[in-house]
Protein backbone atom coordinates (compact mmCIF):
# COMPACT_ATOMS: atom_id res chain seq x y z
CA UNK A 1 0.00 0.00 0.00
CA UNK A 2 1.09 3.56 -0.74
CA UNK A 3 0.32 6.12 1.93
CA UNK A 4 0.76 9.84 1.34
CA UNK A 5 0.32 11.88 4.50
CA UNK A 6 0.40 15.68 4.73
CA UNK A 7 2.69 15.97 1.70
CA UNK A 8 3.96 19.45 0.93
CA UNK A 9 6.29 20.60 -1.84
CA UNK A 10 7.56 24.18 -2.18
CA UNK A 11 9.18 25.90 -5.15
CA UNK A 12 10.83 29.00 -3.67
CA UNK A 13 7.89 31.04 -2.30
CA UNK A 14 5.22 28.98 -4.08
CA UNK A 15 3.60 25.99 -2.38
CA UNK A 16 3.06 23.49 -5.20
CA UNK A 17 1.69 20.69 -3.02
CA UNK A 18 -0.20 21.57 0.14
CA UNK A 19 -1.03 18.99 2.82
CA UNK A 20 -2.05 16.17 0.43
CA UNK A 21 -3.06 12.86 2.00
CA UNK A 22 -4.47 9.64 0.54
CA UNK A 23 -3.91 5.89 0.38
CA UNK A 24 -3.54 3.57 -2.61
CA UNK A 25 -4.28 -0.13 -2.27
CA UNK A 26 -1.93 -2.69 -3.77
CA UNK A 27 -4.46 -3.60 -6.48
CA UNK A 28 -5.79 -0.11 -7.19
CA UNK A 29 -5.63 2.34 -10.09
CA UNK A 30 -6.00 5.95 -8.94
CA UNK A 31 -6.70 8.82 -11.31
CA UNK A 32 -5.64 12.37 -10.42
CA UNK A 33 -7.62 15.12 -12.16
CA UNK A 34 -6.99 18.83 -12.13
CA UNK A 35 -6.36 21.92 -14.26
CA UNK A 36 -2.86 22.94 -15.33
CA UNK A 37 -0.84 24.07 -12.31
CA UNK A 38 -3.06 22.19 -9.84
CA UNK A 39 -0.14 20.16 -8.46
CA UNK A 40 -1.06 16.79 -9.91
CA UNK A 41 2.23 16.25 -11.79
CA UNK A 42 4.18 17.56 -8.78
CA UNK A 43 2.45 14.92 -6.67
CA UNK A 44 3.54 12.21 -9.11
CA UNK A 45 7.14 13.48 -9.10
CA UNK A 46 7.18 13.61 -5.30
CA UNK A 47 6.06 9.99 -5.09
CA UNK A 48 8.74 9.03 -7.61
CA UNK A 49 11.34 10.83 -5.50
CA UNK A 50 12.06 13.58 -8.03
CA UNK A 51 10.71 16.37 -5.80
CA UNK A 52 11.63 16.52 -2.09
CA UNK A 53 8.94 17.05 0.53
CA UNK A 54 9.27 19.98 2.91
CA UNK A 55 6.62 18.38 5.14
CA UNK A 56 4.67 15.14 5.35
CA UNK A 57 5.54 11.55 4.53
CA UNK A 58 5.29 9.06 1.67
CA UNK A 59 5.19 5.43 2.78
CA UNK A 60 5.30 2.23 0.74
CA UNK A 61 4.27 -0.89 2.67
CA UNK A 62 4.86 1.16 5.85
CA UNK A 63 8.43 2.09 4.79
CA UNK A 64 9.18 5.82 4.83
CA UNK A 65 10.62 6.73 1.41
CA UNK A 66 12.13 10.08 2.43
CA UNK A 67 15.73 8.85 2.19
CA UNK A 68 15.14 6.24 -0.54
CA UNK A 69 16.62 7.39 -3.88
CA UNK A 70 14.58 7.28 -7.08
CA UNK A 71 16.28 4.20 -8.52
CA UNK A 72 15.70 2.15 -5.36
CA UNK A 73 11.97 2.82 -4.95
CA UNK A 74 10.96 0.22 -7.51
CA UNK A 75 8.53 2.62 -9.19
CA UNK A 76 8.25 3.30 -12.93
CA UNK A 77 7.34 6.70 -14.38
CA UNK A 78 5.82 7.03 -17.86
CA UNK A 79 5.44 10.45 -19.50
CA UNK A 80 3.06 11.70 -22.18
CA UNK A 81 5.65 11.51 -24.98
CA UNK A 82 6.91 8.06 -23.99
CA UNK A 83 10.55 9.21 -24.22
CA UNK A 84 11.59 6.23 -26.33
CA UNK A 85 15.14 5.81 -27.59
CA UNK A 86 14.92 6.66 -31.33
CA UNK A 87 18.16 4.81 -32.15
CA UNK A 88 16.87 1.50 -30.71
CA UNK A 89 14.25 -0.81 -32.19
CA UNK A 90 11.16 -1.88 -30.24
CA UNK A 91 12.94 -4.78 -28.56
CA UNK A 92 15.85 -2.53 -27.64
CA UNK A 93 13.51 -0.08 -25.96
CA UNK A 94 11.39 -2.62 -24.09
CA UNK A 95 14.39 -4.68 -23.01
CA UNK A 96 16.58 -1.76 -21.91
CA UNK A 97 15.94 -2.09 -18.16
CA UNK A 98 16.01 -5.88 -18.39
CA UNK A 99 19.51 -5.86 -19.86
CA UNK A 100 20.75 -3.46 -17.17
CA UNK A 101 19.30 -5.81 -14.54
CA UNK A 102 20.86 -8.83 -16.32
CA UNK A 103 17.51 -10.55 -16.71
CA UNK A 104 18.11 -14.20 -17.65
CA UNK A 105 15.57 -14.28 -20.50
CA UNK A 106 15.38 -10.82 -22.08
CA UNK A 107 14.02 -11.88 -25.48
CA UNK A 108 11.27 -14.04 -23.97
CA UNK A 109 10.25 -11.29 -21.54
CA UNK A 110 10.17 -8.68 -24.34
CA UNK A 111 7.99 -10.96 -26.48
CA UNK A 112 5.66 -11.55 -23.50
CA UNK A 113 5.28 -7.81 -22.85
CA UNK A 114 4.64 -6.99 -26.50
CA UNK A 115 1.89 -9.60 -26.48
CA UNK A 116 0.41 -7.96 -23.38
CA UNK A 117 0.31 -4.49 -24.98
CA UNK A 118 -1.04 -5.76 -28.28
CA UNK A 119 2.14 -5.53 -30.38
CA UNK A 120 3.24 -9.15 -30.97
CA UNK A 121 6.03 -9.51 -33.50
CA UNK A 122 7.06 -5.84 -33.36
CA UNK A 123 10.52 -6.56 -31.88
CA UNK A 124 12.53 -5.43 -34.93
CA UNK A 125 10.39 -2.44 -35.87
CA UNK A 126 11.99 1.00 -35.62
CA UNK A 127 10.15 3.12 -33.06
CA UNK A 128 10.34 6.12 -35.43
CA UNK A 129 8.15 4.19 -37.87
CA UNK A 130 5.37 3.51 -35.35
CA UNK A 131 2.15 5.45 -34.92
CA UNK A 132 1.64 7.54 -31.80
CA UNK A 133 -0.55 4.90 -30.22
CA UNK A 134 1.97 2.16 -30.99
CA UNK A 135 4.77 4.23 -29.49
CA UNK A 136 2.80 4.65 -26.26
CA UNK A 137 2.20 0.92 -26.12
CA UNK A 138 5.96 0.36 -26.45
CA UNK A 139 6.58 2.91 -23.69
CA UNK A 140 4.08 1.09 -21.48
CA UNK A 141 5.74 -2.27 -22.18
CA UNK A 142 9.11 -0.74 -21.27
CA UNK A 143 7.67 0.68 -18.03
CA UNK A 144 6.25 -2.72 -17.11
CA UNK A 145 9.39 -4.65 -18.07
CA UNK A 146 11.06 -4.48 -14.68
CA UNK A 147 7.79 -5.38 -12.89
CA UNK A 148 7.52 -2.09 -10.97
CA UNK A 149 5.90 -2.04 -7.56
CA UNK A 150 3.97 1.04 -8.68
CA UNK A 151 3.43 2.62 -12.12
CA UNK A 152 3.18 6.41 -12.31
CA UNK A 153 1.54 7.70 -15.50
CA UNK A 154 1.83 11.42 -16.34
CA UNK A 155 -0.74 12.28 -19.05
CA UNK A 156 0.21 9.15 -21.04
CA UNK A 157 -2.52 9.57 -23.68
CA UNK A 158 -2.78 13.35 -23.98
CA UNK A 159 -0.73 13.62 -27.20
CA UNK A 160 -3.08 11.26 -29.08
CA UNK A 161 -6.27 12.09 -30.94
CA UNK A 162 -9.60 11.62 -29.20
CA UNK A 163 -10.63 8.35 -30.88
CA UNK A 164 -7.28 6.71 -30.20
CA UNK A 165 -7.22 7.97 -26.61
CA UNK A 166 -10.61 6.43 -25.93
CA UNK A 167 -9.51 3.09 -27.37
CA UNK A 168 -6.19 3.03 -25.52
CA UNK A 169 -7.81 4.05 -22.23
CA UNK A 170 -9.80 0.81 -22.23
CA UNK A 171 -6.70 -1.18 -23.22
CA UNK A 172 -4.58 0.51 -20.55
CA UNK A 173 -6.96 -0.48 -17.78
CA UNK A 174 -7.07 -4.07 -19.04
CA UNK A 175 -3.26 -4.21 -19.23
CA UNK A 176 -2.82 -2.90 -15.69
CA UNK A 177 -5.42 -5.33 -14.42
CA UNK A 178 -3.88 -8.30 -16.25
CA UNK A 179 -0.40 -7.54 -14.88
CA UNK A 180 -1.67 -6.71 -11.37
CA UNK A 181 0.21 -3.41 -11.38
CA UNK A 182 -1.05 -0.65 -9.06
CA UNK A 183 -0.93 2.74 -10.76
CA UNK A 184 -1.51 6.45 -10.37
CA UNK A 185 -2.67 8.22 -13.53
CA UNK A 186 -2.44 12.00 -13.89
CA UNK A 187 -4.79 13.44 -16.50
CA UNK A 188 -6.98 16.44 -17.26
CA UNK A 189 -9.55 14.28 -19.08
CA UNK A 190 -12.57 13.32 -16.94
CA UNK A 191 -13.72 10.54 -19.26
CA UNK A 192 -10.23 9.02 -19.45
CA UNK A 193 -9.96 8.93 -15.66
CA UNK A 194 -13.42 7.38 -15.33
CA UNK A 195 -12.56 4.59 -17.79
CA UNK A 196 -9.13 3.73 -16.35
CA UNK A 197 -9.26 4.46 -12.62
CA UNK A 198 -11.00 2.76 -9.69
CA UNK A 199 -11.04 6.04 -7.77
CA UNK A 200 -10.41 9.64 -8.81
CA UNK A 201 -8.86 12.52 -6.87
CA UNK A 202 -9.60 16.10 -7.91
CA UNK A 203 -6.80 18.60 -7.24
CA UNK A 204 -6.50 22.37 -7.47
CA UNK A 205 -3.99 24.88 -6.11
CA UNK A 206 -1.89 22.08 -4.65
CA UNK A 207 -4.69 20.55 -2.60
CA UNK A 208 -6.73 17.37 -2.90
CA UNK A 209 -10.30 18.65 -3.02
CA UNK A 210 -12.12 15.32 -3.19
CA UNK A 211 -11.35 11.63 -3.63
CA UNK A 212 -13.88 8.98 -4.63
CA UNK A 213 -15.30 6.90 -7.45
CA UNK A 214 -16.44 8.60 -10.65
CA UNK A 215 -20.05 8.09 -9.55
CA UNK A 216 -19.42 9.57 -6.10
CA UNK A 217 -17.79 12.65 -7.61
CA UNK A 218 -20.59 13.07 -10.12
CA UNK A 219 -23.44 12.52 -7.65
CA UNK A 220 -21.97 14.33 -4.64
CA UNK A 221 -19.29 16.88 -5.55
CA UNK A 222 -17.66 18.20 -2.36
CA UNK A 223 -17.69 21.83 -3.50
CA UNK A 224 -18.73 24.18 -6.29
CA UNK A 225 -15.10 24.17 -7.47
CA UNK A 226 -15.14 20.40 -7.92
CA UNK A 227 -18.50 20.54 -9.67
CA UNK A 228 -17.32 23.26 -12.05
CA UNK A 229 -14.16 21.36 -12.95
CA UNK A 230 -16.18 18.22 -13.63
CA UNK A 231 -18.59 20.23 -15.77
CA UNK A 232 -21.67 19.44 -13.68
CA UNK A 233 -22.25 22.84 -12.04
Amino acid sequence: MLEVSGARVRFDAKIALDDVSFELRNDEILGILGPSGSGKSTLLRAIAGLEPLVAGRILWQNEDLRDVPVHKRGFALMFQDGQLFPHRDVAGNVGYALRIARHPAVEARVAELLEVVGLPGFEKRRVTELSGGEQQRVALARALAAEPRLLLLDEPLSSLDRELRERLAVDLREILRSTGTPAILVTHDHDEAAVIADRIGVMDEGRMLQLGTAKQLRDNPASDRVARFLGIA
